[in-house]
């Protein structure tokens, strides 16, 4: 395939960019065809080789990085967790320091709930919601005596903060590419509002877009009035009540066939619930409970039910390492471990470590009925459309949000 070299400069430079570490000729390959269509290895290593070393570096056979970065830090062989409980390790650094630092293809799956608007977890937004100011947190008033959980205001991101949540996704994307194995399954929670860009910037970064996952959970997100005009457009609501969570779904490339995949990576596929009843992507939940909330008090606390469902089929063969390179207070790894798997966190807010250290055990120990997470089969999606279309009004209002 013949393409003018500006496309392809810009392809490989964005993406040494964005890794922010060095590839190889294999991976950069990869993904600037992701980018351009199918590009031969030869095209893009005879650019790389013309510009070395003005614009790269060759860092060993066969591998690059941009020249005048940094090289990368300390691998992550070389760095010590900062907690480790049963099967989890939970690592208190920079996520992409540390995606860019792991071994390459040493990850088989990911499960992470991203700061998804940016803004909300910056030392600033963090700091005004733990001294209960808000900020750009709503905290909603008691609801029927009960406390219910802010939740951010994604509505007020501007067009510039969404340019910025692209970046930042296309970035997440190339690093978490490096560092799974071919096939590995990529599970990422979103909003609404959010999760189209999530799903354009990470499959522009390599990674095939595989489909969305809906969490069944009614929150208090949408539903309101007008501001300051309730009453005169007493029934309008500005958007709709939110009653479902996205998840975007994701895939490193397989490498051969499915079958191929799952011989040698040991996924490629998702686990199925029984021989009948295969994994789908349609989950009951509900709200995280009040006991698990004065466990591990983190603003985008979900539910074990839910994420012990999803760790569960995200190795197919029972076999590897999840990932969640925005841990929080670790229960994506509680998870891991009470289904048996082992599991990587990253977390870079100290405060969220100190509290992993006894959040991850206590929330792992938990038992759960066995209700608390149903798959939907057939008859469940009857269920369901009877409670979320019209008469979803008779549902009773959950009280708390999870993020």
């Amino acid at each position: 395939m013949s393409l003018p070299p500006g496309l392809i400069r810009d392809a490989v430079t964005g993406y040494l960019a964005s890794l922010a570490g060095e590839a190889t000729l294999a991976d950069i390959t990869a993904a600037v065809s992701a980018r351009l269509g199918d590009v031969s290895p030869s095209s893009v290593r005879s650019y790389l080789n013309l510009n070395v070393p003005e614009t790269f570096l060759r860092t060993g056979r066969g591998r690059y990085r941009l020249a005048g970065l940094a090289p990368p830090g300390a691998p992550s062989t070389q760095m010590q967790p900062a907690v480790v409980a049963g099967q989890a390790a939970l690592y208190h650094a920079d996520c992409f320091d540390w995606l860019a630092a792991c071994p390459p293809a040493s990850i088989h799956a990911v499960i992470t709930d991203p700061p998804y608007g940016l803004v909300e977890y910056t030392a600033l937004e963090q700091g005004k919601l733990r001294a209960g100011r808000g900020g750009v947190w709503r905290i909603p008033p008691a609801f029927d005596g009960h406390k219910r959980a802010p939740l951010p205001r994604f509505t007020t991101l501007s067009a510039a903060d969404r340019l910025r949540l692209h970046a930042f996704f296309l970035r997440l994307a190339v690093l978490l590419g490096r560092a799974v194995v071919p096939g590995a399954n990529i599970m990422v929670a979103s909003n609404p509002l959010l999760a189209h860009i999530v799903a354009s910037a990470m499959a522009e970064g390599g990674l095939e877009v595989r489909g969305t996952l809906i969490r069944l959970t009614m929150t208090m997100r949408g539903g309101d009035r007008p501001k300051n005009a309730h009453t005169e457009f007493g029934d309008v609501s500005v958007m709709p009540r939110s009653m479902w969570e996205p998840w975007v779904l994701l895939r490193r490339p397989l490498e051969g066939r499915v079958q191929d995949n799952l011989r040698r990576w040991k996924t490629g596929g998702f686990l199925r619930l029984g021989a009948d009843q295969p994994f789908g992507d349609v989950i009951r939940s509900g709200p995280t409970p009040r006991a698990e909330r004065r466990i591990a008090p983190h603003p985008s606390l979900k539910p074990q039910s839910f994420l012990r469902h999803i760790v569960r089929a995200a190795l197919p063969r029972q076999e590897g390492v999840i990932l969640d390179p925005f841990a929080g207070s670790g229960s994506t790894l509680a998870a891991a471990n009470a289904v048996g798997y082992a599991s990587i966190g990253v977390e870079a807010d100290e405060t969220y470590v100190a509290l992993a250290r006894t959040a991850v055990p206590a929330l792992a120990a938990l038992p759960l009925a066995k209700s608390r997470a149903d798959p939907l089969g057939p008859k469940g999606l009857d269920d369901a459309a009877d409670r979320f279309a019209l008469g979803s009004v008779q549902m009773k209002p959950i009280v708390q949000r999870e993020g």
